[in-house]
C-alpha cells in the first residue's frame, strides 16, 4: 500500500465533513507548529482498531458488568444522581422522566444524510412545516451541504489522479505542484472578492489610469 502525506500552511481551516472523510480513510492527522517544533494535537480513526468493539462485547456479556456501564453511563448523563444500586428498568424509568432534548438544524442535517429521509420528518416543532419560506430554506442548506460533499468527492478524485500521473512522471511534479497551487489561490481570492468585496483600503485600479496634474 502506498503511502502518502501532506501538509497544510498556518491559518489553514479545514471542514467537519472533511475531517470525517479523513477519519474514515485511517488517516492520521496531526496538528504541529512551523516545521512540526510544537505538537499540539493528532487524531487517529478509533475505528482502525478493534479493541474498543472487544471491550464493549466483553462487558455486555457479563450481566454485572452490562449493568455497572449503564449506571456509570447514567452518571455520565445526569452527574447530580447516584444510580448506584438501581436496576435496568429503573435507570429506563428515570431516564423516561426527564425532559427529552431537542436537535438542533445541523444535528437534524446530518441525521438525514445518514439516514437518507426527509428533513421535515426531524425538524421541529411541528408548526414549523407551516412556515413555506422556513422549510425553503432548510432545503437550501441542505442541498448547498449535499453539494459541498459531492465537491469535496471530486476534489479528491481529481487530486489523486494528478498525484498518481505525477509519480509516474517526476520531472514535472514541481512545476505542475506551483501550477495547481497558484491556481486554487487565485481562484480562493476570486471567490472571497465576490462574496465579501475587497478587502479595507483595497481599491480597484481605474481603468484609465491615475488621474493628477502632471
Amino acid at each position: 500500500m502506498r503511502r502518502r502525506h501532506g501538509r497544510a500552511g498556518p491559518g489553514t481551516r479545514i471542514t467537519h465533513q472533511a475531517m470525517a472523510v479523513l477519519g474514515e480513510g485511517g488517516a492520521v492527522v496531526v496538528w504541529a507548529g512551523e516545521n512540526g517544533v510544537r505538537f499540539y494535537a493528532g487524531g487517529r480513526s478509533l475505528t482502525r482498531s478493534s479493541a474498543l468493539v472487544e471491550a464493549q462485547a466483553v462487558a455486555w456479556a457479563n450481566q454485572r458488568t452490562r449493568l455497572d456501564v449503564a449506571r456509570a453511563m447514567y452518571r455520565l448523563r445526569f452527574p447530580d444522581e447516584d444510580p448506584a444500586g438501581c436496576t435496568r428498568s429503573q435507570l429506563l424509568g428515570r431516564e423516561g422522566e426527564k425532559r427529552k432534548r431537542r436537535i438542533n438544524v445541523d444535528e437534524a442535517i446530518g441525521f438525514a444524510e445518514v439516514f437518507g429521509i426527509d428533513l421535515r420528518n426531524l425538524v421541529g416543532p411541528p408548526n414549523l412545516a407551516a412556515k413555506a419560506r422556513a422549510m425553503e430554506l432548510i432545503d437550501a442548506v441542505v442541498d448547498a451541504f449535499r453539494q459541498t460533499q459531492r465537491a469535496n468527492s471530486a476534489f479528491t478524485k481529481a487530486r489523486d489522479a494528478l498525484d498518481t500521473y505525477l509519480a509516474e512522471h517526476p520531472d514535472i511534479r514541481e512545476e505542475a505542484d506551483v501550477m495547481v497551487s497558484n491556481a486554487i489561490a487565485q481562484a480562493a481570492d476570486s471567490h472571497l472578492l465576490e462574496a465579501y468585496g475587497p478587502a479595507p483600503g483595497d481599491h480597484p485600479a481605474d481603468e484609465n489610469g491615475p488621474s493628477g496634474d502632471a
